[in-house]
């Protein structure tokens, strides 16, 4: 068993003498950290790490975290504080917080107030101390797996008997856990387009982009059927990103059957674009390290230009199945492992990305997927029109 503790104290003087925290893995690996906030707490998750350098507030409050303890790689969190605007939902989704150097004072002239009080106000147990630099090599080295951080540091036999009982993320629908309960609208009524979109994590930043190109948006619950989304009558659908593992979302699945039987214009981000190789019969696996951060390189095919784009996934799209496939195409892959991260189908109108285009936080390399979406919207009305 390996055992990591930081030595070198915190140099934030707020709580001079914090509550000692621990980290364990699900294979028994513990490292040590102390308690932010001197709060006493124990959360259970899917150890992941974040390689972002901004965008914190962003990332906790993204719907595809759910269920996940997130590490962030940088060093130092909270020093920026949070904005009220600076949401991706309405709540934080992360099972929870572990970093190195915690700021409990920050210097920016528009936050709302300090990453402390957010955390407070969304209950959410966070550690801080932790050498993250030591876990996420750890983590790299022996995959993703489950762990617990917690306070109860004398309780190690009660923390590993509990941590069995979280279930994998590998076959967990989780998206019912973070999709609107009820339809509802986004943007101008009298926008030039409608476009339906499936909730099933929706991230705030990807109806702004959507709006912002003269759309209006009815969002729809995660389990709707294709037959109330076309009631409305939309120019085009979209399906969203979300958390857990695809397969489980069988509904989703044919939803994306049916417009794509339909020939509906049709975009995909992150798990929306595991949900779409799936309707086409391709498999979709959990990877052994998912791909999180906001630097990661993807290469359009159809291009030849390199991306540097945001991406949150623990799972992908079988590329040989997808290479096999006689009605799909590749149009990106990522740089780092020759992952799949877009598809586009060739008698269809439908095309999908694995990473965030909305790049919230992140580069914005890749927003001229949106305006590639309007422009096949166009494009499918103007052959409509001369049928």
């Amino acid at each position: 068993m390996f055992i990591c503790e930081t030595k070198r104290s915190n140099t934030n003087m707020k709580y001079q003498s914090r509550k000692k925290a621990l980290l364990l893995l699900a294979d028994g690996t513990i490292f040590y950290g102390k308690s932010v906030g001197n709060a006493d707490g124990t959360a259970f998750g899917e150890v992941c790490f974040n390689t972002g350098m901004t965008g914190y507030q962003e990332i906790f409050t993204d719907p595809s975290y759910f269920g996940q303890l997130n590490v962030m790689t940088n060093a130092h969190i909270g020093n920026y504080g949070t904005n009220r605007d600076e949401v991706e939902s309405d709540s934080v989704k992360i099972a929870g917080l572990i970093c190195k150097n915690f700021s409990y004072e920050y210097s920016r002239p528009n936050a709302d107030m300090s990453l402390e009080a957010f955390l407070k106000n969304s209950n959410l147990f966070a550690i801080s101390d932790v050498d993250t630099r030591a876990l996420v090599s750890y983590i790299r080295d022996h995959g993703a797996m489950n762990a617990v951080i917690s306070t109860r540091v004398d309780a190690m036999d009660e923390l590993k008997a509990e941590l069995k009982k979280v279930p994998s993320m590998k076959g967990l629908e989780l998206s019912s856990k973070v999709s609107a309960t009820e339809p509802y609208f986004y943007g101008k009524e009298d926008a030039a387009y409608k476009i339906a979109a499936l909730d099933i994590g929706i991230k705030k930043n990807i109806l702004r982009n959507l709006a912002s190109r003269d759309a209006y948006i009815k969002v729809f619950p995660y389990n709707t059927a294709f037959k109330e989304l076309k009631a409305w009558n939309p120019d085009g659908y979209f399906i969203s990103n979300g958390p857990g593992d695809p397969e489980p979302l069988l509904e989703a699945i044919q939803t994306a059957k049916e417009i794509i039987a339909q020939d509906k214009p049709l975009f995909g981000i992150c798990l929306g674009h595991q949900v779409i190789a799936l309707a086409n019969g391709v498999t979709t696996y959990k990877m052994y390290n998912g791909h999180r951060g906001i630097n990661h390189p993807v290469m359009n095919l159809e291009t030849g230009k390199g991306e540097i784009t945001s991406q949150n996934h623990g799972f992908a799209v079988n590329r040989e199945e997808t290479e096999a496939h006689p009605d799909l195409k590749i149009t990106h892959l990522h740089l780092n492992d020759q992952t799949v991260a877009g598809i586009r189908m060739k008698n269809k109108n439908v095309f999908s990305v694995q990473y965030h285009p909305e790049a919230s936080p992140g580069p914005h390399d890749a927003t001229y997927l949106f305006d590639q979406f309007f422009e096949m919207i166009k494009e499918h009305a103007n052959k409509d029109m001369l049928v």
